[in-house]
């Protein structure tokens, strides 16, 4: 029978040399098999679209984002996430601009003071967009494919409600080849009724639902979302009680922009997420940017056994590019010490610039 993750990350924190190995990806294994858990994004400050469809064409361009997160790089088999997402206001870019874009700044910070005292919230319009997501952990793979649209509407001078929804599919292959059962000593039968006698590649394809709401304005943001809000279970075997399942998740976000100086922007948030059965998580986050060429900053993720540290940093090089990367380190020693660390990168495309700001200016 198998373990659950958490049993299995106690006994890797109490075990050494090969076997510990050997538990650590029977654990990836067990997080696997119980209610998929959407992938991390320690940067998720800079997309917080992959959360919540409701950001589908908030900014005045088509804002492309292409990610690749490696984590736990000392394990064999360990979670591996890319993404491509595009998302751009349909319709007059006027309209999405708001006032600011009409106004000619000049000096050494075209992004101090003066710049947010005149936000205002743009004219009512609508946002479609497009997400390609990979997420393979040990041998178990998840390629996802959503369409997102979005409408925003402003509530005052500066301040804007948008509302989105998400639909697609998510494909799920599992390599039976790799399969191994956590006890084979005392079990020689290599049949497992989840995957019967199968030695190659299982497939299942799942639609997938999302909703949000998005709250935003010159200094703050609030957004709640919902993904898979349809719980469903991907079978590979005809019939079968088990599968690979689906929760729905809850997404809370809030953030909050203030001036340090004229020259730097301090920028806390935090993303409260629920999802059955596991443990409530919450990740903070800090980004201290500088003018609108360059940012630093950091992040912790509590909630579960998987918690930990993240340093974080970005650069803005021109109106059309922008790169950050992050390094992420666990809460656990033990875990560390043989899991290795996780790298993330993030590089963004903002076409069609007109306004040339080189920096978002909703999304953080």
């Amino acid at each position: 029978m198998r373990k659950s993750g958490f049993q299995l990350l106690q006994l890797v924190t109490k075990t050494s040399g090969m076997k510990k190995m050997v538990l650590i990806g029977l654990f990836l294994y067990a997080c696997a098999a119980q209610a998929q858990q959407k992938p991390y994004y320690t940067q998720y400050i800079l997309n917080n679209y992959m959360l919540n469809p409701a950001l589908s064409g908030i900014e005045t361009y088509t804002d492309v984002k292409l990610s690749y997160r490696s984590q736990w790089t000392g394990i064999d088999g360990s979670p591996v996430t890319a993404y491509a997402s595009i998302n751009a206001p349909i319709g007059d870019q006027d309209k999405v601009s708001g006032s600011v874009a009409a106004v000619e700044r000049t000096g050494a910070n075209l992004r101090g003071k003066s710049y947010w005292n005149e936000y205002s919230a743009p004219e009512a319009h609508s946002g479609a967009g497009l997400i390609l997501l990979n997420d393979k952990t040990g041998f178990i793979n998840r390629f996802s494919m959503y369409g997102t649209y979005a409408y925003h509407k402003p509530l005052g001078n500066q301040t804007t409600l948008s509302a989105g929804f998400l639909a697609g599919f998510t494909n799920v292959t599992l390599d039976a080849s790799k399969v191994i059962l956590d006890d084979p000593g005392q079990n020689p039968d290599p049949f497992d009724p989840s995957i019967g006698f199968a030695s190659g590649d299982l497939k299942a394809l799942m639609p997938e639902v999302g909703a949000g709401l998005w709250l935003y304005s010159r200094d703050y943001y609030l957004g709640l979302s919902v993904l898979n809000i349809v719980p469903a279970k991907a079978r590979f075997v005809t019939d079968s009680k088990y599968g690979s399942s689906f929760v729905p998740h809850y997404i809370f976000s809030a953030g909050y922009r203030f001036m340090a100086a004229d020259d730097l922007s301090v920028l806390p948030s935090v993303i409260v997420q629920s999802v059955q059965p596991l443990p409530m998580q919450v990740h903070a986050n800090v980004k201290l940017q500088f003018q609108d060429q360059l940012w630093f900053g950091g992040s912790y993720r509590y909630g579960d056994k998987l918690g930990g540290f993240a340093a974080m940093a970005g650069v803005y090089i021109s109106s059309a590019i922008n790169i950050g990367y992050s390094y992420d380190m666990s809460a656990n020693s033990r875990l560390r010490q043989f899991a290795g660390d996780t790298h993330e990168i993030v590089v963004g495309f903002l076409l069609n610039n007109r306004n040339g700001d080189s920096c978002p200016r909703n999304v953080w």
